[in-house]
């Protein structure tokens, strides 16, 4: 698997496992039991989804183009 590949692919599930976090934290604050460390859960995964996908967003203006016949 190739380095592109793999950066979409873990994209997903550190999308999967975002959410979990933030639907936890709901839960959470629903039960009436708001845990501060709770809150920044989420924000390591976010931090990783912002960065793949800037790079995935990126990705087609950095391949070279292919030169058109005539």
């Amino acid at each position: 698997m190739n380095r592109s590949a793999w950066i979409r692919q873990s994209h997903r599930w550190v999308s999967i496992v975002f959410a979990l976090t933030v639907v936890a934290n709901f839960v959470a604050i629903g039960l009436g039991h708001p845990l501060l460390w709770l809150n920044y859960v989420p924000l390591p995964p976010l931090f990783y989804l912002l960065v793949t996908g800037l790079y995935m967003f990126t990705l087609p203006y950095l391949r070279p183009r292919a030169m058109p016949e005539n």
